[in-house]
């Protein structure tokens, strides 16, 4: 299904999870610190509620009855009017190949059951406040490769290129920055944000799709690895 473009509430989080006792502890917890809680137990309700009003935040369970999590996560990132919805993975599934997939799939954040109620809320904050951070207006250009923050596109010789939300925030960091070396842990902190707890090997993830996402292009060979420094975005010259 495609969504239609919603009116999003700044405060509200939806929780797509399967164990109502679990939705009421996290509901609990979010109208303490003053977010307001809707809540979906499986895929067709989730979409359901998207549909009618675009949260502000997912707290996405995994194991889900039909549809499972991640998948419904990849659906959100290929439509356009969901893609950039920030999304926190709930889940007893905390093997590092699991996050690792959780990343790649385009969520933001990840969460391993049983979990912290005011770890969860600080957790949320953080994305937040990430996501909601002011985004300059000029695009980026470089030999035909254009980035517009505004629009959230990339196009190489006019033709839009799909990217998920963790790949065109690095290529927007390095477009911004060309010709210098940052470390896994810069660009976790200038991509990610400092609060997100991520693995540094995550990035060499997103670094291969975003490289992928390019090559058709030819722009591909423009991220380049710096061995034992990290990584740089160099332009042709």
């Amino acid at each position: 299904m495609e969504f239609m473009q919603v009116k999003q509430t700044m405060n509200t989080i939806l929780i797509v999870e399967d164990e109502q006792p679990i939705r009421s502890m996290v509901g609990l917890a979010l109208g303490r610190a003053g977010f307001e809680l809707r809540e979906a137990a499986d895929a067709k309700q989730a979409y359901a509620e998207i549909d009618r009003e675009r949260p502000a935040l997912i707290l996405m369970d995994w194991m889900l009855p039909g549809i499972n999590g991640l998948e419904i996560v990849k659906h959100l990132q290929r439509d356009a009017n969901t893609q950039d919805i920030p999304v926190i993975m709930l889940t007893a599934r905390a093997e590092e190949s699991d996050k690792i997939k959780g990343f790649g799939a385009g969520i933001d954040d990840y969460i391993s059951k049983p979990f912290s109620p005011t770890e969860l809320v600080a957790r949320i904050r953080a994305v937040l406040r990430r996501t909601r951070s002011e985004i300059p207006t000029e695009n980026c250009e470089f030999d035909g490769l254009t980035l517009d923050p505004l629009s959230h596109r990339v196009t190489a010789g006019g033709e839009e290129i799909e990217f998920g939300p963790t790949e065109f925030r690095l290529l927007k960091f390095f477009m911004q920055h060309p010709d210098r070396v940052y470390s896994r842990e810069q660009l976790l902190n200038n991509a990610w944000g400092r609060n997100v707890y991520v693995e540094e090997r995550t990035v060499d993830v997103h670094i291969l799709r975003l490289r992928k996402a390019l090559a058709p292009h030819g722009f591909d060979q423009y991220i380049q690895t710096v061995r034992g420094a990290g990584y740089r975005f160099s332009p042709a010259t």
